[in-house]
């Protein structure tokens, strides 16, 4: 990016919006804030923000949504950050269309890996192309739709190739099994995670180097999978 990105935090607790903000600020980022659920997406309208923190404890209304309402309208990434831990509320966030979720207690470190993942995201063009995806000795070329190890040729099965292709569309994001299955099987299947286990199960055999200690593809347990970052 050739400006400042803008974090949009919304988050009503002053010592929790004191330190992203100063986070946030302090790695080169300018950041508007919000406190309210109304408030965060007037804020997101008015400034277009490159990244949005959000807390899903808000005073006037549940922080999912929030989600809802921008993705209606806005492709922004979104990052929850919040003190619920269980599952079942990572895998509501993210099925509502949040990028990604952290609990509370988190690191600073943490959190600013992911806003740059979320800001490559933000921030990736040349879609007539495709992107060229390469990390531990994996490329994928999704224009040419070929898939290589340490430069020998991986034959997938096609629904393996979908996965696949859906992962590295969004490597570093964590993908639920709800997810998965719509992308690749139709809205018609959303029950059979057993789909996605099975294939995911296949392909790590094809793409890992050793698929009993996976490094590219992770299991994220309880919510689904999350393929590794880019070199």
């Amino acid at each position: 990016m050739t400006r400042e990105p803008t974090v949009l935090i919304i988050e009503d607790e002053p010592p929790m919006q004191y330190f992203l903000r100063s986070l946030i600020e302090g790695h080169g980022m300018k950041t508007a804030l919000a406190r309210t659920a109304e408030e965060g997406v007037a804020q997101a309208a008015m400034r277009t923000p490159d990244v949005v923190l959000l807390d899903l404890g808000l005073p006037d209304a549940d922080g999912l949504g929030v989600v809802e309402r921008l993705r209606a309208w806005s492709n922004t990434p979104i990052i929850v950050i919040s003190a619920r831990g269980r599952d079942r509320d990572k895998v509501e966030a993210l099925d509502a269309g949040a990028d990604d979720y952290l609990t509370k207690p988190f690191s600073a470190e943490e959190l600013l890996a992911r806003v740059r993942v979320a800001l490559r995201h933000r921030s990736l063009r040349g879609p007539d192309e495709g992107p060229v995806y390469e990390a531990e000795g994996l490329r994928v070329d999704l224009a040419r739709r070929n898939v290589t190890r340490d430069g020998a040729n991986i034959s997938l099965t096609p629904t393996e190739y979908k996965i696949l292709e859906l992962l590295v569309q969004h490597a570093g994001r964590v993908l639920t099994h709800t997810q998965i299955l719509r992308a690749v099987w139709g809205p018609h299947l959303l029950t059979k995670t057993h789909y996605v286990r099975v294939h995911v199960h296949q392909l790590r055999a094809k793409i890992e180097r050793d698929a009993n200690q996976p490094v590219l593809l992770m299991t994220e347990s309880g919510v689904g999978y999350r393929l590794k970052e880019e070199d």
